[in-house]
């Protein structure tokens, strides 16, 4: 009777983003490149990473995804997290964000623990941490024109300086309120950390079911944030007459959105995978925030 053959251990990928504008990174990937290969990792970076050096695969980043990334390395603040998020969180890709930025919620990791941290994760000692996305769609006329995900938040605001913008808010398909307001926020607990929070929104803990909905400098003073569950199905409907409106995933996509049209948020499919080490929310929050200690 003949022995089977032993079976073969897949090859893992590993995806590098780079934040655009870093002259250290000319240094840095190379290097990072090199020991990936020497321990037998196929590696891929998008066209941001390969501006700095000459790397051996390259694709575009809202095509990493396609080349199933065991783990993504973001190398820049959380504004590429954010992009690298959307680009690989269907394919439940393990991200790792090295902050090279300054304040970096989500990229914690600083550039001198990155060998480290690499070692950890061959060694399956890390920590994961799922975060929720939001799944946003723009739609006209009964048609839906755009849909894009979003870990921060999805923005409806104004496009005219001077003037205020006028929604109606709706959670499943119940009328909540009419705002007259810069803008309205529906954010996910990681992005209460973000334009929310600027805005005067609550801090949630990045496991809390929920969703944020947020407006900027509304007109009415008793208007408040509101927190609703994260099952519910969030509709802002744009009263803006013939002035456009600006609709926006994150801060970096976006387009204008008018008179009738319906912005409607609903949780994602794919949650977006973030590791960590030793740090908990808490103790990210006191580090950036700069929190008093005990």
């Amino acid at each position: 009777m003949s022995e089977s053959a032993p079976r073969k251990t897949r090859k893992k990928t590993v995806a590098i983003i780079s934040k655009p504008g870093r002259p250290e990174l000319s240094e840095i990937l190379p290097a990072l490149e090199k020991w990936l290969v020497e321990r037998n990792y196929t590696v891929v970076m998008d066209r941001e990473s390969a501006a700095y050096f000459s790397g051996s695969n390259v694709v575009p980043r809202n095509e990493l995804a396609q080349s199933s990334p065991d783990l993504a390395l973001v190398l820049g603040g959380d504004g590429t997290l954010l992009s690298a998020a959307r680009a690989v969180a269907k394919a439940g890709t393990l991200i790792l964000g090295v902050n090279l930025g300054t304040l970096g919620f989500m990229t914690e990791l600083n550039m001198a623990d990155l060998y480290p941290a690499l070692e950890s994760i061959e060694k399956e000692k890390y920590i994961v941490d799922s975060r929720s996305m939001l799944s946003g769609s723009l739609i006209r006329g009964g048609k839906t024109i755009v849909n894009h995900a979003a870990l921060n938040e999805v923005v409806v605001s104004k496009s005219a300086i001077a003037r205020l913008n006028h929604f109606e808010l709706f959670v499943n398909s119940e009328f909540v309120s009419s705002y007259r307001a810069d803008a309205l926020i529906i954010a996910t607990p990681t992005g209460s950390t973000a334009y929310s929070l600027g805005a005067g929104g609550p801090i949630l803990n990045p496991d809390v079911d929920a969703f944020l909905i947020t407006p900027v400098s509304p007109h009415g003073l008793t208007h408040r944030p509101v927190v609703v569950r994260d099952t519910v199905e969030v509709e802002i409907h744009v009263k803006t007459g013939k002035e456009e409106a600006y609709l926006s995933f994150d801060g970096q996509v976006g387009l204008p959105a008018g008179g009738g049209d319906v912005v409607r948020c609903v949780k994602a499919k794919h949650q977006v995978r973030l590791l960590r080490f030793q740090k908990t929310f808490f103790e990210v929050l006191a580090t950036k925030l700069k929190w008093g200690e005990r």
